[in-house]
């Protein structure tokens, strides 16, 4: 059966792990973790010590089990990097209009950051397939639905302080996925190798994301729209 579109999957999972670490070497390992809590979007950033490496060694070891993204891109050079290694999809903390162009030339999911509806409107019209609302803390899901109502077409992706008590208000906002980084991804249980609990939060916020989503009666927001 073959695989659905990356940018499909993505929404459809519902979150993003995000994975910040001092060290890459228990990461593939910190995957499988995620994979067995049910999250399958993963994103490693670039603030990971030798991301590349550890791209390349998720994509190796876990293959198309995982859609795996790469995070904090700053710039084109770095996205194509990225995507040579082994990642399916781009996300960046900020607006950079020529990582969207190379995503878009090689045909990869690309999710920049923007905070203010000019930026949102500004990654939108240069291409993004999502939104990145970071850092989602400052206005919260309020923010995220007053964004929504000038700017319905776009499909946004909080990110920032996205944890169990508030994922679910951000579902009913308008987000059609949510990035999740330590609140999710624990630095200490990736240190100490726990990979119980980062198995035992994943399948807690995917059962959220399901719950919700179901309440609301849209398993996939958002999958319609197009930039």
């Amino acid at each position: 059966m073959p695989l659905r579109p990356p940018l499909e999957r993505l929404i459809d999972a519902g979150i993003v792990a995000v994975i910040r670490a001092d060290s890459g070497e228990r990461l593939v390992d910190v995957a499988r973790a995620l994979l067995a809590g049910g999250v399958q979007a993963v994103e490693v950033t670039f603030t990971v010590p030798r991301a590349i490496a550890v791209l390349e060694r998720v994509a190796h070891e876990l293959g198309d089990e995982v859609l795996l993204g790469a995070g904090t891109v700053l710039d084109a050079e770095t996205a194509r990097a990225a995507l040579l290694a082994g990642a399916r999809f781009i996300v960046s903390p900020v607006l950079d209009v020529p990582v969207i162009e190379l995503c878009r030339r090689y045909a990869a999911p690309v999710v920049p950051g923007a905070l203010t509806p000019t930026e949102v409107l500004r990654a939108w019209q240069a291409g993004a397939d999502i939104v990145k609302i970071f850092p989602a803390d400052v206005g919260g899901a309020a923010y995220l639905r007053a964004l929504r109502g000038p700017l319905p077409q776009v499909r946004l992706m909080p990110t920032g302080t996205v944890d169990l008590q508030n994922a679910a208000d951000f579902l009913r906002a308008g987000a059609c996925a949510l990035g999740v980084g330590s609140c999710l991804v624990s630095p200490q249980a990736v240190a100490e190798g726990d990979l119980q609990a980062i198995q035992s939060r994943a399948r807690q916020f995917v059962t959220l994301v399901q719950e919700t989503r179901r309440a609301l009666g849209t398993p996939a927001p958002c999958t319609s729209a197009a930039p």
